[in-house]
């Protein structure tokens, strides 16, 4: 038997509150309502933007030193954007070097800790960065798309940074694709 919560009306199903507030969501794709099972709140405070800032160009900074690998760099730097949040490191701790130095934390909505799939799901758009700059090495397509790319890489790194700083919990695209948030720590 299906569990009912607080949002479920038995005579309806879901969604039917009669006059009530519509249930709180993960904010995920699937944008399911929160249930008894959800381990973290939504309620947590947006993160400091300023901090936040200052991870992404300690992160950029990262990258670009991977850029200068001869050949491979700008693949290895898309590499670290992608899985940046996920990786089991000790002096990383599932979170980007810069979050790290800045006391930030990705978080999953549904409690379960950041993995590689997720974090290349909340990040993507970052390698785009990267892949142009590998696509310098390759004759005539390569050189045609690297505009576009960088064009595409450049308009998303905008408009992240647009969410950060106007959605309520400072989430941007990638944390909604990914269904995940960042919080401040401690440690």
């Amino acid at each position: 038997m299906e569990q009912q919560n607080d949002w479920t009306d038995p005579a309806g199903g879901p969604g039917a509150s009669g006059g009530q507030p519509e249930p709180p969501t993960t904010g995920g794709i699937d944008d399911r309502p929160l249930g008894e099972d959800d381990t973290l709140s939504l309620a947590t405070v947006k993160p400091d933007t300023g901090k936040r800032i200052v991870a992404a160009v300690i992160d950029c900074i990262v990258a670009a030193v991977l850029n200068f690998i001869p050949a491979i760099g700008g693949l290895v730097a898309a590499g670290y954007w992608l899985v940046r949040d996920g990786m089991e490191i000790d002096f990383m701790d599932r979170r980007s070097i810069g979050k790290k130095v800045m006391k930030l934390r990705p978080i999953r909505l549904d409690g379960q800790p950041m993995d590689l799939d997720t974090s290349a799901r909340r990040n993507w758009m970052f390698a785009l960065g990267g892949v142009a700059w590998f696509l310098k090495y390759i004759p005539i397509i390569g050189w045609l798309l690297l505009p576009l790319v960088g064009l595409a890489a450049l308009g998303l790194g905008l408009y992240e940074l647009f969410r950060v700083i106007s959605d309520p919990q400072g989430r941007r695209l990638g944390d909604t694709m990914a269904g995940t948030k960042v919080i401040e720590v401690a440690d």
